[in-house]
């Protein structure tokens, strides 16, 4: 569901097992992430998502929000996937504008703030997974930068175990600058360190 499969190119093949390199995308992350709060819910919630347009021609987020069974309700702006989506007590609004956060909701009466990174899961290529690592210090860079207030602030990227391993090493300074980190599995479940 959230995971894509793709051919690497011939000199990244042989890092990933039956020459396939499995994705989990920045799209699919936001919302796996998205799900993931609503599943918190208690009541009537909404999660905002704000995809770029590149998310969108990697990764179809409308299919995935149909097939999780949300019905799209109404529409935004100039893109087919942005819009309003409902399932029973549950919205989720992708609304492609950047510098809002890549997710944001009030669930409960908390306030999340996350900001996401993606990349390819299942392989041993250097590059590859210096892109994770990377991705974990950018994503804490971006949230830093921001100013503190009552929202839970979350860093969410797709679980590896070496992304996990430095996740480990610096969820306490992330935690004492009021910065958690969250890591997506294949199955779109979302663990905290």
């Amino acid at each position: 569901m959230f995971i894509t499969k793709y051919d690497p190119p011939k000199a990244r093949a042989k890092y990933v097992e039956d020459g396939i390199e499995l994705k989990f995308t920045e799209a699919a992350v936001m919302l796996a992430f998205a799900f993931s709060l609503l599943k918190q819910a208690t009541g009537e919630a909404e999660v905002f998502v704000h995809p770029d347009g590149e998310h969108a021609k990697v990764f179809d987020i409308s299919a995935l929000l149909t097939s999780a069974g949300f019905d799209k309700v109404s529409s935004m702006g100039s893109t087919a996937y942005a819009g309003r989506y409902i399932r029973g007590l549950h919205a989720v609004t992708i609304n492609p504008r950047s510098g809002l956060g890549d997710v944001v909701a009030n669930i409960n009466g908390v306030r999340f703030l996350a900001e996401c990174k993606g990349g390819t899961v299942n392989t041993t290529h250097p590059g590859q997974k210096s892109r994770l690592r990377k991705g974990l210090s950018e994503l804490i860079g971006q949230l830093m930068i921001l100013r503190k207030g009552e929202e839970r602030q979350v860093a969410v990227l797709p679980h590896t175990a070496e992304v996990e391993r430095l996740g480990l090493k610096l969820r306490d300074r992330c935690a004492r600058a009021g910065i958690e980190i969250a890591l997506v599995h294949h199955n779109g479940e979302v663990a905290f360190l």
